[in-house]
């Protein structure tokens, strides 16, 4: 081996059992500084004692000490070795601090009776957040909503393949028209419900209200009836974010290369051959990456319902969310609001975990 190539290779450093005992001593004195800190915030937020504590300030700076001393004992006790972890270490920390904290204050507080328009503050209740969301019908009604919300991503998809076959294809002005599907997805979801919901949609002076008493109908009321409102809703939404899957689709078109097509034409196939048996199987890794991201969209979906509708009539337009920011905001309830969105994320956790082993299956290459 030259002397350039042992530039490249970490041997074992000389450390010093002083050096290894000072890199382990940091930790764990860092560690139970912070632990005592917490301990003795929480003690106080719960009543037991008074430190002196406005905030939870001394306890993330307890948690930054003791992230510095982390990354510093790796050095420490493992020498050159140890400056790989200094890579990844400070990027799970800081993710910890911004999911796993957060997280486990939503468990504390999903098991509380906190209403902030009590005067007792928050008080431990145990399980009857989760007895009160199991008797609550309209949460319930929330989450069959949001089935029929998601499974109208199947249309959307077709939607948004034919598009971007049509954009795909040799035809005039493609160029404008890219640009001009892809200005629903410039939109802010809040937008639209109020250009199209608030206005063009409204009953009295709505363009569309008029179109429709012109053409017979007498008392056009677009919200009224349950279906009909979540239906609009599902075209609203699906009109901001159809774009979204078009783009993806298109790009994924645009990678096939043009000697299969062709090569499947001299051999006789028609179009709508081509299509199931070469296009639509090389597609299938893009438009599953598509449907999932749109589906964690849709999961997500409440804006245009809280503008448009607030879940009416009788919750027929409520999603999940809607439904939590209403128990936030007009019922101040954030103890049990609390426990309806980790209930929530549970099981978005649960049906992506699903989602993405039956993708992983669907978009193997048979043999």
């Amino acid at each position: 081996m030259s002397q350039g190539d042992l530039l490249h290779v970490v041997t074992e450093d000389d450390i010093s059992d002083s050096r290894r005992m000072f890199g382990h001593g940091i930790v764990w004195a860092s560690a139970l500084l912070l632990a005592g800190i917490a301990i003795a915030q929480y003690a106080q937020v719960s009543g037991y004692a008074d430190f002196g504590f406005q905030t939870w300030r001394p306890t993330l700076y307890a948690y930054i000490l003791w992230s510095v001393c982390l990354c510093w004992s790796k050095v420490l006790i493992y020498g050159e070795h140890g400056k790989r972890v200094l890579f990844v270490l400070p990027a799970a920390l800081f993710v910890v601090s911004l999911t796993v904290f957060p997280l486990l204050f939503g468990l504390i507080i999903a098991f509380s009776n906190w209403n902030l328009a009590s005067p007792l503050g928050r008080q431990f209740n145990g399980l009857d957040n989760v007895r009160q969301m199991w008797a609550d019908p309209f949460y319930w009604n929330a989450l069959l909503n949001m089935v029929w919300y998601t499974l109208a991503i199947f249309v959307e998809y077709a939607i948004a393949f034919g598009l971007a076959l049509l954009l795909n294809a040799d035809i005039k002005a493609r160029k404008f028209f890219r640009v001009a599907f892809l200005l629903p997805l410039m939109l802010s979801p809040v937008a639209v419900s109020w250009m199209i919901g608030k206005s063009m949609l409204e009953i009295r002076f709505g363009p569309i209200a008029r179109l429709a008493r012109w053409l017979g109908w007498e008392t056009p009321s677009f919200f009224g009836s349950p279906e009909i409102a979540r239906l609009i809703i599902m075209m609203l939404d699906a009109w901001t974010f159809i774009p979204f899957m078009m783009i993806m689709i298109l790009a994924g078109l645009q990678a096939i290369p043009k000697d299969l097509t062709e090569a499947a034409r001299v051999d006789g196939a028609g179009p709508w051959k081509t299509f199931w048996e070469i296009v639509f199987p090389l597609m299938l890794p893009v438009s599953i990456t598509a449907v999932m991201i749109r589906i964690i969209f849709k999961l997500k979906l409440a804006d245009i319902v809280i503008n448009l509708t607030a879940g009416g009539p009788g919750g027929a337009t409520d999603t999940v969310t809607s439904f939590i920011f209403r128990e936030y905001r007009d019922r101040s309830n954030v103890g049990y609001g609390t426990m309806l969105a980790m209930f929530y994320l549970v099981l978005i956790v649960i049906f992506m975990t699903i989602l993405m082993k039956l993708a992983d299956r669907f978009s193997r290459p048979r043999t």
